[in-house]
């Protein structure tokens, strides 16, 4: 499905990273990459092999980034590229219930910072809800909950262009998975960005088929679907043995 016209949607980590991202990220008009301690996403202005090598230039020899792409590319010189799977992108277009009568569960939610930056890479390695670096609490927005101290859920704000927010980082500790914390922080989360006269959106794995019920539950609807993929630069004897 795609829900054209929207394009800052079909291209988000461009967009973010050309506006509202644009510090914290480099590249050129060619292609942009966040910087490695806050999101390993990057994206090309356009697919063209000026656009491939310019981001070439971006990547140190063993690093590798992850790119949305539209459909599937040929290989390119002097770069590896991996197709990891189909990712959807879900769009908030109508409201769940209690999100209208002002119902939202709040109770023991807190604002999350700088300072609990540890806390927060401990428990998205426990959970592995995707990508989260020392610095990706810097992109937007992050809420929490904690029991006797520890933190045991959080969501958070990821890609922002104009007129619309990603949330990202959705998890919870195993221990306390069941209870409904997940939903009730993307419904706070998408209460507070529709308040500032924003539209949420996320992204999510197409296998992971409960969290995708979850955002559909919660109103989302998926809009379209990318391929995700990771590139890096082509290993000297692989690329030596294409060529020969």
């Amino acid at each position: 499905m795609n829900r054209s016209p929207q394009p800052g949607l079909d291209h988000p980590i461009w967009t973010a990273l050309t506006t509202r991202q644009a510090h914290l990220g480099q590249g050129n008009s060619l292609a942009r990459r966040y910087h490695a301690d806050v999101a390993p996403f990057a994206a090309l202005s356009a697919e063209t092999p000026a656009a491939y090598e310019a981001l070439h230039q971006l990547l140190q020899p063993h690093e590798t980034v992850a790119l949305l792409l539209p459909a599937p590319v040929s290989p390119i010189d002097a770069l590896q590229l991996t197709h990891l799977g189909d990712l959807h992108q879900m769009v908030a277009t109508r409201y769940e219930a209690g999100h209208v009568d002002g119902s939202l569960d709040d109770r023991d939610v807190i604002a999350l910072s700088h300072v609990d930056a540890n806390d927060m890479l401990e428990l998205v390695q426990k959970a592995k809800p995707g990508p989260f670096g020392t610095r990706t609490h810097e992109m937007g927005k992050y809420i929490g909950i904690r029991e006797q101290g520890r933190l045991i859920a959080m969501a958070g704000e990821r890609m922002c262009l104009d007129g619309y927010v990603e949330i990202s980082a959705v998890c919870v500790d195993d221990e306390w998975r069941g209870r409904g914390l997940a939903g009730r922080l993307v419904s706070l989360l998408r209460s507070q960005i529709e308040q500032r006269g924003q539209t949420p959106f996320l992204h999510v794995i197409s296998g992971n088929q409960s969290a995708i019920g979850l955002y559909e539950r919660l109103g989302f609807e998926i809009r379209r679907t990318f391929l995700l993929a990771r590139i890096g630069h082509a290993d000297p004897a692989s690329a030596a043995a294409s060529n020969g």
